[in-house]
C-alpha cells in the first residue's frame, strides 16, 4: 500500500501538487481494508478524490505517464501493474451487470486472461476471433487469479493480423448431466456477436439477431465436474439437427424453448469424449465423440461412487 500511495504522490508532484502521503495512505487503506475494494479500483477513486480536490483534469493527471509495457499474458503476475496487451478475442461471456460492457478471456502465443470492459472506460467493443491490442490496462488480482480492467484510461485498436491463442488440450470422459440455460436456438447481436437477452443487447440495445447454436454443457466423469461449451457445428453434429431445422422447429412451436428441450432429450444421460481448450472454469470444445459402451472397470467406479452417495 505504501508503494501504491508513493506511485500517486509522485504523479501528483510532477504536476506541481504536494500532497501529504499519509492523506493518500489513509484513503487507501480505507477502501482496500474496510471496503475491500480491488487495490486498482481503490488507486483510481483515491485519484479521483485529489483530481477533484485540487481541480486538475484527469486528462492531464494520465497523459504524459510513462507507456506501459507490451508483455506476454504469461507474464502477468503483478496486481496493480499497467500493461499493453496484444492478442485475440477467444470468448465473450454473458453479462447483465449494468456497469460492465463485456466480459471475456484474450489470448495470445503464451496462454489467455479474463478481461473486463467497463462502460465507463467508453472503448470500443470487441469481437470474438478478433485480434486486438488493449493499451493501459491495468492489473488486477482476484481469487488468486489474475485478470485486465479496461477503465476510462485505456484504449482498444484493432488489429489486421491472426494472433495464434496458446492453450492447453483436455479430453474429458463423462455423461452430459445437464444441459443449463443460455442453449439451444440463440440469438446474437450482428455487431459484437453476443448472445441476446429478450431480443436486446447489452451493449447495443434492440436489434434484429442473428440465430445460432449453442450448448452449455455439464459433463460428469462420476469425481468431477466440467463445464463445456459447444459452438453450432459441434451442436449440429450430435444433434442431427442443422439450425435451418431448429429455426422451422421453433416457428412450428411458435416456441425457441422446444429446440433446447429437445436436445435435452437427445442428449442428457449420455456418454461423451469431449476434447478442446480449457480456458478457466470452461472447456471449449473443438470435438465429441459419443460413448456407446462403458468398460467394466469404469462400470464398477459409478456404481462404487453411486453407493457411497
Amino acid at each position: 500500500m505504501k508503494q501504491l500511495a508513493q506511485e500517486i504522490s509522485s504523479r501528483f508532484h510532477e504536476l506541481g501538487v504536494e500532497i501529504p502521503i499519509g492523506d493518500i495512505e489513509e484513503r487507501l487503506d480505507k477502501m482496500i481494508t474496510k471496503f475491500k475494494v480491488p487495490k486498482e479500483e481503490a488507486r483510481r477513486s483515491v485519484v479521483n478524490y485529489f483530481l477533484k480536490s485540487y481541480n486538475i483534469n484527469r486528462g492531464e493527471f494520465y497523459t504524459g505517464q510513462t507507456e506501459s509495457p507490451t508483455v506476454n499474458i504469461s507474464d502477468i503476475t503483478e496486481d496493480g501493474k499497467w500493461v499493453n496487451v496484444r492478442g485475440k478475442i477467444v470468448q465473450l461471456w454473458d453479462n447483465t451487470h449494468e456497469s460492465i460492457s463485456q466480459v471475456g478471456l484474450i489470448g495470445d502465443e503464451t496462454g489467455t486472461i479474463k478481461f473486463t470492459l467497463w462502460k465507463s472506460a467508453a472503448a470500443p467493443t470487441v469481437e470474438e476471433s478478433k485480434s486486438y491490442i488493449f493499451r493501459n490496462v491495468v492489473v488486477n488480482e482476484w481469487n488468486g487469479k489474475f485478470q485486465l480492467n479496461v477503465n476510462k484510461s485505456s484504449s482498444i485498436e484493432s488489429l489486421d493480423e491472426d494472433i495464434e491463442v496458446g492453450t492447453t488440450t483436455v479430453e474429458f470422459k463423462g455423461a452430459m448431466v445437464d444441459i443449463q440455460s443460455g442453449s439451444g436456438l440463440i440469438k446474437r447481436c450482428p455487431e459484437c456477436n453476443r448472445a441476446l437477452t429478450k431480443g436486446a443487447c447489452m451493449e447495443h440495445g434492440k436489434v434484429d439477431g442473428v440465430y445460432d447454436l449453442r450448448i452449455k454443457a455439464v459433463m460428469d466423469d462420476g469425481a468431477s465436474i466440467q463445464d463445456t461449451i459447444l459452438k453450432r457445428d459441434l451442436v449440429e453434429e450430435i444433434t442431427d439437427m442443422t439450425l435451418e431445422n431448429a429455426i422451422a422447429l421453433a416457428a412450428d412451436a411458435l416456441d425457441q424453448g422446444v429446440v433446447l428441450e429437445q436436445m435435452k432429450n437427445l442428449l442428457v444421460g449420455k456418454y461423451y469424449i469431449v476434447s478442446g481448450s480449457k480456458i478457466e472454469r470452461y472447456l471449449l470444445a473443438e470435438s465429441i465423440t459419443p460413448v456407446f459402451s462403458l468398460e467394466q472397470s469404469e462400470l464398477d467406479e459409478l456404481i462404487a461412487a453411486a453407493e457411497v452417495i
